[in-house]
């Protein structure tokens, strides 16, 4: 397998639904970032990956039509939160294998207001053994959103298992608010106290409205390619991937009664001991996170599926602000899904793009000092845990 490196990154500001942004303008909008951040021409691209959870189907092709109609081969995907990391391993598999020189991943989301919901009722839906398991080792909560019980649940659990203080979560989107204020694409920006997070409606566990992710549009891109293409086009600051894996359910999700395992711990885990060990690198040596914090509960849990710290210690790590500037590694400096937004679609490959400008030293005030190795995780439920390593040529 090829060394895989992204040379070209592009990402639109996050917005609410009520701004009527059409999923094509902001697609395009990242594609031509992207084009521009790396130097090279979209001719110059021989495979394009695509993904999204709420439009119809093609809807890749609509967006790239607009950038060149170059008939490339262009893959559709959609594996819920995950899809945009989904597009990435897809492509970087592709270059890697040596099957494209240079390959382009994109992701986009045009979302509608209110929680999240299932399109299509007359059949079944894939998340019904999700919820059929949860409601095994938890009783439903009438008005509830469905996305909260899973992710609350799994906090409960935590809580329940190391006595865990409502507070710590509530942290966690103090941090993130924090943080999004110095990232101009970041659809909330204000801060917040933790009063007025723990103090705003309750929706599950110990979740209340601010630790809930909201919905989001936006559109993210990343352009990968082979070191050959690279010295070809006298490429030579680019980031590498040194690692990824993904990794969907494994019996346990379902079969231990365990609310953390549902909404993917052990996915997690075993996707990051997979990277640490393709990369060489411990999780002690990575300098930044961007984890998949779509409730202040699964990232206090992904702390320890990632082994940023030791199992039980998480309550310890946040107090003692390890998760952020001046700790042991930065956590969500874009302000994570919970401030930079989570357009589902998007959200890998936002990831990924923050990752590069951090590794690139190009993130201005929310730039973490000496920034060389950065880990992704991504989680869609349904299910697939993606994690990368980005390191610094």
């Amino acid at each position: 397998m090829r060394k895989v490196n992204v040379i070209g990154v592009g990402m639109t500001n996050f917005t609410t639904p009520k701004e009527l942004i059409p999923y094509t303008t902001m697609g395009l909008s990242a594609v031509r970032d992207a084009l521009k951040d790396s130097g090279i021409n979209y001719d110059e691209i021989d495979q394009a990956y695509t993904g999204w959870v709420y439009a119809d189907s093609c809807a890749g092709e609509k967006i790239l039509y607009d950038v060149g109609m170059t008939g490339i081969p262009i893959f559709n995907v959609n594996n819920n939160c995950s899809t945009g990391s989904n597009a990435l391993y897809l492509a970087r598999q592709a270059v890697a294998s040596g099957v494209s020189e240079c390959a382009l991943a994109l992701g986009f989301e045009q979302m509608t207001p209110g929680a999240l919901g299932s399109t299509f009722m007359d059949r079944p839906m894939p998340m019904e053994t999700f919820f059929t398991k949860l409601f095994e080792i938890q009783e439903p909560v009438e008005g509830a959103p469905p996305a909260a019980m899973l992710f609350g649940g799994a906090g409960v659990e935590y809580m329940e298992k190391y006595g865990t203080k409502p507070e710590t979560f509530g942290k966690i989107a103090v941090k993130a608010r924090k943080h999004a204020e110095n990232n101009e694409r970041a659809v909330f920006r204000n801060l917040l106290s933790l009063e007025e997070i723990m103090e705003s409606p309750h929706q599950f566990g110990p979740l209340t409205r601010f630790q809930c992710c909201p919905p989001t549009c936006g559109a993210a891109a990343a352009i990968i390619c082979s070191d050959e293409f690279a010295a070809q086009h006298g490429i030579s600051d680019s980031v590498f991937i040194s690692g990824q894996s993904m990794i969907t359910d494994f019996t346990s999700s379902f079969e231990d009664k365990s609310a953390m395992k549902i909404v993917g711990y052990d996915m997690t885990s075993a996707a990051a001991k997979d990277v640490y060990e393709q990369a060489g690198v411990g999780p002690e040596e990575v300098d930044v996170v961007e984890l998949h914090d779509c409730f202040t509960a699964n990232e206090l849990i992904t702390y320890e599926g990632l082994g940023l710290t030791p199992e039980g210690t998480a309550e310890k790590f946040i107090e003692d602000g390890d998760n952020t500037y001046g700790g042991k590694v930065v956590t969500n400096p874009s302000g994570g899904l919970l401030s930079k937004g989570h357009p589902l679609g998007a959200t890998g490959l936002a990831q990924c793009a923050e990752l590069v400008w951090q590794l690139r030293g190009e993130c201005g005030s929310r730039q973490v000092d000496d920034a060389k190795i950065g880990l992704q995780h991504n989680i869609g439920l349904g299910g697939a845990a993606v994690v990368t390593m980005y390191q610094k040529n």
